[in-house]
């Protein structure tokens, strides 16, 4: 029997144009990143049917390619850059072009196989928007009230009016946030199972619905992998290193921070957790990412089993 050999697609992505390569047949080509050229670049992968196609996160640039490749119905996954030159590295490849790039991302397809991005939606884009620009804006707002303490005058009395108008553009961005979370009945209902949990708030439950799509369809391992709280070994021979986390969705882990915070303290399971590593000589920051890991794997399984933190706590 005949066996059909798999295709793996790597594509690098630019301001200006998509550079592919493609494995095991070294087929390369180039062309515009712009939407349309995209037509041309979607019936020539469909006419290879690939078994996955990577990309890495540019900032946004691989935005409107990856999302007209899933419409498409084409296989595609979005990595973080970290892991690809960490590969890039193992392989031995030291010298980067754009070309060398998409081979490496067509290697790293077919010999790590990332999941396959989920497909997105409208909707789901917008919430995502929403969310990354609230964030974007709190950032100018710590950035201004820093900046404040630093200058006198008529320019302390500037910066308090943008002050003032970022603080509106927040509370606009959240009651934004707020009306197209309930309008939309699987996110409002997860929304409400993740704020019954002691420690999660509004904002750690809207930043879980938005960018962190996966909760409750991964296991814990996988989950933890993916936002970054997930100990890494650190071994050789007999030396036992220090295990650390890496690489994941850092904006996810810095809410996911505070929650852990203040679960330590009012949330029964954390806090009884928190104050057993303590007590075993634990430092504080290593408590914390642990109580990080604990508290995501509940929501994960709070929202897989749609069962509300009364039944998880008593479970735990």
């Amino acid at each position: 029997m005949t066996t059909v050999p798999e295709i793996f697609v790597g594509i690098d992505v630019s301001k200006h144009q998509l550079d592919v390569a493609v494995r095991p047949s070294g087929e390369k080509w180039t062309v515009a990143n712009a939407p349309e050229a995209f037509g041309a670049l979607i019936k020539r992968l469909k006419a290879l049917h690939p078994t996955l196609i990577v990309l890495e996160a540019t900032g946004g640039l691989e935005a409107a390619v990856v999302a007209e490749l899933a419409y498409a119905g084409l296989p595609v996954a979005v990595v973080n850059p970290k892991r690809v030159r960490e590969f890039a590295r193992a392989s031995g490849r030291l010298a980067k072009t754009d070309q060398l790039d998409a081979d490496v991302l067509a290697h790293f397809a077919e010999a790590i196989r990332p999941p396959v991005r989920p497909l997105p939606t409208a909707e789901s884009d917008r919430l995502a928007a929403l969310v990354t620009r609230r964030r974007q804006v709190i950032d100018m707002l710590t950035a201004e009230r820093n900046r404040q303490h630093t200058v006198s005058g008529a320019m302390r009395t500037r910066i308090a009016t943008h002050i003032t108008w970022l603080e509106e553009e927040v509370q606009n961005l959240e009651d934004e946030l707020r009306q197209f979370i309930d309008q939309n009945p699987a996110w409002h209902a997860t929304d409400e199972l993740l704020q019954g949990v002691p420690g999660v708030g509004p904002v750690t439950a809207m930043t879980l619905v938005a960018d962190l799509p996966e909760l409750g369809q991964l296991d814990r391992q996988e989950i933890a992998a993916l936002v970054g709280v997930a100990p890494m070994n650190r071994d050789s021979g007999n030396r036992r290193g220090k295990r650390r986390t890496q690489g994941g969705r850092a904006h996810v882990r810095s809410v996911l921070y505070m929650a852990a915070l203040s679960a330590s303290r009012f949330n029964p399971v954390i806090h009884a957790f928190y104050e057993n590593l303590i007590q075993r000589g634990k430092e504080q920051k290593v408590a914390l990412t642990a109580c990080m890991r604990k508290l995501l794997v509940i929501l994960n399984a709070m929202v897989k089993k749609q069962q509300p933190w009364r039944y998880v706590e008593k479970a735990n």
